[in-house]
This record gives C-alpha cells, sequence and structure tokens, in this order.
C-alpha cells in the first residue's frame, strides 16, 4: 500500500527517539478507535484522544531508557483484504545502546488494520510481538520488565 509507506516514513520513529515525542504527528494516522493485540494474548481497545498521545510519550520515554537510538523501517508487505481495508505487515529494524556501550540491532514486525479512506489510511487495529521476551533476551530489561 502506498500511502501506508508514505505515511510511516513521514512520521518516523526516529524524530520521536530525539527531544520530543512527535504524538500528534502519530495520532493522525489512527482511526477514532483500534483495537491493539500481541501474541502474549493481550488485546485492549483504545481511544485516538489526548490519553493515547501521553501513551505514546511514556513508550518513547521506555525505549529511549532501554537504549533505543534508532528505528527504521526496513521493508512494508501488504495485501488487499476486502474493499478499503488492508493488511500492512512492516518490519522495523531498531538500534539500542546498552550501558556498557555494547549495541544491539534488533529487528521485528508489526501488523497494521488500515482502512483507506478519502483524507488518507488510519489504522484501525494492530498485531505485535512479545518485545518484552526480546528485550528480556539481550539483556535490555530485568526479568521485572524494567531497564537494566
Amino acid at each position: 500500500m502506498k500511502n501506508f509507506s508514505m505515511l510511516t516514513q513521514e512520521c518516523t520513529n526516529e524524530r520521536s527517539l530525539g527531544d520530543s515525542v512527535d504524538a500528534k504527528a502519530i495520532h493522525v494516522f489512527f482511526a477514532e478507535a483500534f483495537l491493539a493485540a500481541s501474541t502474549t494474548g493481550q488485546v485492549t481497545v483504545g481511544a485516538n484522544d489526548q490519553q493515547f498521545e501521553e501513551t505514546l510519550r511514556k513508550g518513547y520515554a521506555f525505549y529511549k531508557a532501554i537504549g533505543a537510538v534508532s528505528m527504521e523501517i526496513d521493508h512494508i508487505e501488504s495485501d488487499v483484504l476486502y474493499e478499503n481495508h488492508d493488511r500492512v505487515r512492516v518490519f522495523y529494524v531498531a538500534g539500542y545502546r546498552k550501558k556498557d556501550g555494547q549495541t544491539v540491532s534488533l529487528s521485528f514486525d508489526v501488523m497494521y488494520l488500515v482502512q483507506r479512506r478519502l483524507e488518507g489510511p488510519k489504522i484501525f487495529g494492530f498485531i505485535s510481538g512479545d518485545e518484552m521476551a526480546v528485550f528480556r533476551q539481550h539483556g535490555l530489561v530485568n526479568a521485572m520488565g524494567e531497564p537494566t
């Protein structure tokens, strides 16, 4: 999906790993409400409101606390699901610097459910893997999920 590719690249995670989180720019790509699911079995429903922007700020603060220094899109795959609805799988590569200076590069992907609208694509759902397990495996967080 060409528009989604432009959307994700324009609204890069790199900006939000800097001094401030670009929450306003990120939230415009989400529908009024959306579903978030994880491979760990957790499912939540969110609203695209001020609380969502605060959640984005807290999320990026956590990534910075565990040493995230970069997050880029490697590639994107998409399939039409139904009229004006797509499944878009975005493959990311993220770089982390541990407290001891060692660097780690992690690859992950997120599956987005996207509705094509006149004003542009809107994410109405996404599915992500168990990132905490990966962070623990690479020593970025402890058993409690806290930055090491």
